[in-house]
């Protein structure tokens, strides 16, 4: 057997056949028919319409046989195909191409073929119509030709089939397109007088329905808007004579009353012969266009009698427009400017300017706001703020500028005028600063630039609100007051450059003009921060005496009221023998000595711890607290006490101190549901003046210090002020009273104690009771032999960095009586200035955390770019433990917590200078 080779045009053959779409298709009648006619004029048992494509030939049509398709290696329509002429095989058992064909050797058992191919307009053969006998036998002539045109015929049948399918096609895509165009397509009788086609744009733009239009062409016309109709008429009158084209814009009224604006393009249809059949056109809403003309019209105006200077000029610096501001702030007229070089308005050492504007409006770049001087008709020097734009053409490049000039003389000699007067204000402490009516900072003093940490250069030209935040609402209120009585004063929520809180009292005076009118306002600012740091103190201790008042009334009475009830029922006790009635009474006892004992603990409270006092050492009551502790607490509680054996003695009452171990140590408890770690010390501590200059609580003196650590869930920042009022609890209702930390801190106040808490949410928290020591010296020897005991410095200079006065004052007096040279830095920023210039000289930096302009890690950075190894003591007052951890991610290594004893800092910077 031997295969047809390839068509020499088999790739576009193959194309050819996949754009017929007619391989694996349903029988159609019409070729079985042609089919059928083949047969019989041929005198054949099979007839056959063959497709070839790439791996099989397949039946399109068969009579005579029930297969509908074979491998093509194997088909004889491949011969046909490639031939490209009639194909005859008188015997197949004698061609040695097909002897072994199994299409010969077994059914349909061919002996006789004869094909005549399938070619398209194109010459591409797609297959063959084929007559196929059992016997070896020839055609005729005639046979031959009829076979040949019959396939024509069944070609002529696929190319009728290939272009009903495009045409159903491009006008699946015309619907498509009319259906999803926002513009109107339409199409109409020459006439006008039927709507053939109209697209659903219509009905959005129109309001009204196709349907309509269809059974009443004429709505068309009588819906425009009676003033545009002639106009409209006298347009499309020569589109039904022998204008091709034509286009008119006009109004539509809608049904709801709304007026639409219509773009309308009309054209003539005409068939082969030329002679008109149909009129087209496509409808456009064009409403937008013309309210967007309108608005340009509007804002033309406005241009034109603007204030200010509005400008026109090409990259040639020409004017091109000149309105009516530009000729009342310059003096010249259009006619004088227009044409004429920008440089007639700019002074002599000003030229540069003009080239440094185009410079940036070529490279598409705006210049806003920008202040200069230009000279005026009559050779006036006068202050403008321009803000130039680029003009572009349709591509985006730049053609021209638009130019916007605001004569802001006056203003500029209001502002100089105010800086001038605040200039003798710029030395004080309090911030000094001048706004104009819009809020913009026109003068910031530089007590200003130490309380917010933003420099004037900073700060110059924008709004005040915007820059230190605050509620509009406030804002606008206290405008309007200002307005009306011409000054106003209140306090104020400001938020510095780090964003941190400060409260202020501000002091507000409106500014007038020669004519009266407000042009500017000045604001005296006074940080009041600490002012309501220390009433905030007072006023808590005033409430927490007020609570303790009114709570040791309250229970004065439940006391009155709990004692006959306790003593009625031992008597009722004694009367009756019902157990039943026992029950109950003894249920009452219990419940009645529950009240009893929290009576107790509330006049505790309010009685401020009144006891008897002794001498106390208390390392025996924590020697006696961990006894209880291990034998009660849960298991999973690693416990840790750190008590040394020089512990010095207190004077107090045993039974209260216990009792606040034995509520702190509980709390602490209760705070580590899952387990943790528990650290219980004391320890000897000596406070100083400088501690209690930072600490109005605490006095100077020796206390002993006892301190409680948990691992636990933490207490939340906003919490930590509340801990200590009575009731207060965040436990469950069964769990506790809330009394257990307001009589921790009833018994230390009647102790003349005080108590710090440093807690972290998440990490635990640590409650340091510091309790007064009993004297063993007199205050003369004790002094002197603590003063003998600190270590001293030797001359180091230390530069000590704080934002508060009165703790740099302290700080800087302790270090110099002990030896040691001080230089001092009220901000981060002034800090790395004094650092920079004294850096051979200083050994160690002493810095608050939280500061303005630059706070302390901002600082530590700076510091360490000019030298690496520079030693620093970080201190700060709020979150302690947070502060440590990102201390030693910034590798500082010593930390004080506020407030410390001039001991605590001694001891550290002897301990750092000693280093290696």
């Amino acid at each position: 057997m031997i295969p047809a080779q390839p068509t020499l045009n088999e790739a576009e053959r193959l194309k050819a056949l996949r754009e017929y779409s007619i391989l694996d298709t349903l029988p159609e009648q019409a070729l079985d028919d042609l089919t059928t006619l083949a047969a019989q004029l041929c005198g054949t048992p099979i007839a056959m319409i063959s497709l070839v494509d790439e791996h099989r030939q397949w039946f399109k049509s068969r009579v005579g046989t029930d297969m509908t398709e074979t491998a093509r290696d194997i088909s004889f329509c491949s011969h046909a195909v490639r031939q490209h002429d009639l194909f005859t095989v008188k015997d197949a058992t004698e061609d040695e191409r097909f002897a072994d064909n199994p299409l010969v050797t077994g059914e349909p058992k061919i002996r006789f073929y004869a094909g005549a191919p399938l070619i398209n307009p194109r010459d591409s053969a797609l297959g063959a119509l084929c007559v196929i006998d059992h016997v070896p036998r020839v055609l005729t002539g005639l046979q031959e030709q009829a076979l040949w045109v019959l396939s024509r015929q069944v070609m002529t049948h696929l190319e009728l089939h290939r272009h009903m399918r495009e045409l159903a096609e491009t006008e699946g895509k015309f619907n498509h397109l009319a259906e999803n165009i926002s513009d109107v397509l339409w199409i109409t009788s020459p006439d006008l007088n039927q709507v053939h086609y109209v697209s659903p744009a219509y009905e959005r733009i129109w309001g009204r329905t196709a349907k309509d239009l269809y059974a009443h062409p004429h709505d068309w016309f009588d819906n425009i808007l009676l003033e545009d109709r002639k106009h409209v008429f006298d347009a499309f009158a020569p589109l039904l004579k022998d204008a091709p084209d034509v286009s008119v814009e006009y109004r539509v009224l809608r049904p709801d009353g709304t007026v639409r604006w219509i773009h309308d393009r009309g054209f003539q249809v005409r068939d082969g012969r030329g002679a008109l059949v149909r009129l087209s056109g496509i409808a456009s809403d064009i409403t937008d266009r013309k309210q967007a003309e309108k608005a340009s019209l509007r804002l033309g105006a406005i241009v034109e009698y603007s204030d200010d200077a509005i400008i026109g000029k090409n990259l040639d610096s020409i004017i091109t427009s000149w309105n009516k501001g530009a000729e009342k702030i310059f003096g010249y007229t259009a006619d004088e400017m227009v044409g004429t070089s920008i440089m007639r308005l700019i002074p002599t050492g000003r030229r540069n300017e003009e080239e440094q504007i185009l410079e940036k409006i070529r490279s598409g770049e705006s210049v806003e706001h920008f202040e200069t001087v230009r000279q005026t008709k009559d050779g006036r020097l006068i202050d403008v703020s321009v803000t130039a734009s680029p003009i572009k053409d349709a591509s985006g490049k730049p053609v021209g500028v638009s130019k916007v000039a605001r004569d802001i003389t006056e203003r500029k000699r209001a502002a100089e005028q105010i800086a001038e007067q605040a200039a003798f204000l710029d030395k004080a402490r309090d911030a000094i600063v001048a706004v104009d009516l819009e809020g913009k900072i026109l003068f910031w003093n530089k007590g200003a630039e130490h309380m917010y940490g933003w420099t004037r250069e900073e700060t110059v030209g924008r709004k005040m609100s915007e820059l230190l935040g605050g509620d509009p609402k406030k804002l606008e209120e206290a405008m309007e007051v200002m307005i009306k009585q011409g000054e106003w004063r209140g306090e104020r929520q400001h938020l510095n450059k780090d964003r941190r809180e400060l409260t202020v009292e501000a002091r507000t005076t409106l500014i007038r003009d020669k004519e009266g009118q407000p042009e500017a306002m000045l604001v005296i600012i006074t940080d009041i921060t600490e002012k309501k740091k220390i009433e905030a103190q007072f006023m808590r201790a005033q409430r927490m005496e007020s609570i303790g008042t009114l709570a040791g009334g309250v229970a004065h009475d439940l006391n009155n009221i709990l004692a006959p009830i306790m003593m009625s029922i031992d008597i009722l006790k004694s009367m009756s023998t019902d157990p039943q009635a026992l029950g109950i009474l003894e249920t009452l006892e219990v419940s009645s000595k529950r009240g009893a004992d929290i009576v107790r603990q509330v006049l505790s409270f309010a009685r401020g711890m009144e006891g008897e006092r002794v001498e106390v050492q208390p390392k025996h009551l924590l020697k006696d607290l961990e006894h209880i502790i291990k034998d009660t607490f849960p298991k999973d509680i690693r416990l840790q006490f750190s008590i040394p054996n020089d512990v010095w003695t207190i004077l107090g009452d045993p039974t209260q101190i216990h009792q606040i171990l034995l509520n702190l140590c509980v709390n602490a408890r209760d705070a580590m549901p899952q387990g943790g770690s528990l650290q219980v010390g004391v320890e000897n501590c000596v406070l100083d003046e400088h501690y209690a200059a930072m600490n109005i609580q605490a006095k100077a003196g020796r206390h002993v210090i006892i301190s409680v650590t948990d691992s636990g869930t933490g207490i939340p920042p906003e919490l930590i002020d509340k801990i200590f009022e009575p009731f207060f609890t965040t436990k469950e209702l069964s769990q506790g009273t809330g009394l257990g930390l307001s009589t921790v801190m009833a018994i230390v106040k009647s102790h003349e104690g005080i108590v710090n808490v440093y807690s972290e949410p998440g990490k635990g928290t640590t409650f340091k009771v510091y309790l007064p020591a009993m004297g063993v010296l007199s205050e003369g020897r004790k002094g002197q032999a603590e003063q003998a005991s600190l270590p001293r410095g030797n001359g180091e200079v230390v530069l000590v960095v704080d934002d508060e006065a009165s703790i740099l004052s302290i700080t800087s007096q302790t270090l110099q009586a002990f030896g040691y040279r001080v230089l001092t830095a009220a901000d981060g920023a002034d800090a790395v200035a004094v650092y920079a210039g004294h850096k051979s000289e200083i050994a160690v930096v002493l810095t608050d955390m939280m500061m303005p302009v630059m706070d302390g890690p901002a600082m530590i950075h700076a510091l360490m770019r000019i030298n690496p190894v520079v030693k620093i003591v970080a201190a700060s007052g709020l979150n302690a433990n947070g502060t440590v951890a990102k201390m030693s991610g910034l590798g500082v290594k010593h930390f004080l917590t506020k407030p410390y004893t001039a001991g605590i800092l001694l001891k550290t910077m002897r301990s750092i200078l000693e280093e290696a």
